[in-house]
């Protein structure tokens, strides 16, 4: 999927573990494992504004564009 997500990445920066991050935000750990690994096809928006707002960073410090060639040519 050529949308990454770099929570680890946040995580990893902020020293906060997943359990901290799931109580902070309201989210359940099934969920926040799902984003985190990239498995995720979608995230609300209010999700993403208390991410950024418990990780002090924008929306953009979290999700990156990444273009993949070989998914290009699966779709053409």
């Amino acid at each position: 999927m050529p949308i990454q997500v770099s929570l680890d990445r946040m995580l990893l920066e902020r020293r906060m573990s997943l359990t901290e991050l799931c109580d902070r935000v309201g989210i359940t750990m099934a969920n926040l494992s799902i984003l985190k690994t990239g498995k995720a096809k979608a995230v609300r928006f209010s999700t993403l504004e208390a991410l950024c707002r418990e990780l002090d960073c924008q929306p953009g410090d979290l999700l990156s564009f990444v273009d993949d060639p070989d998914e290009d040519a699966e779709r053409s």
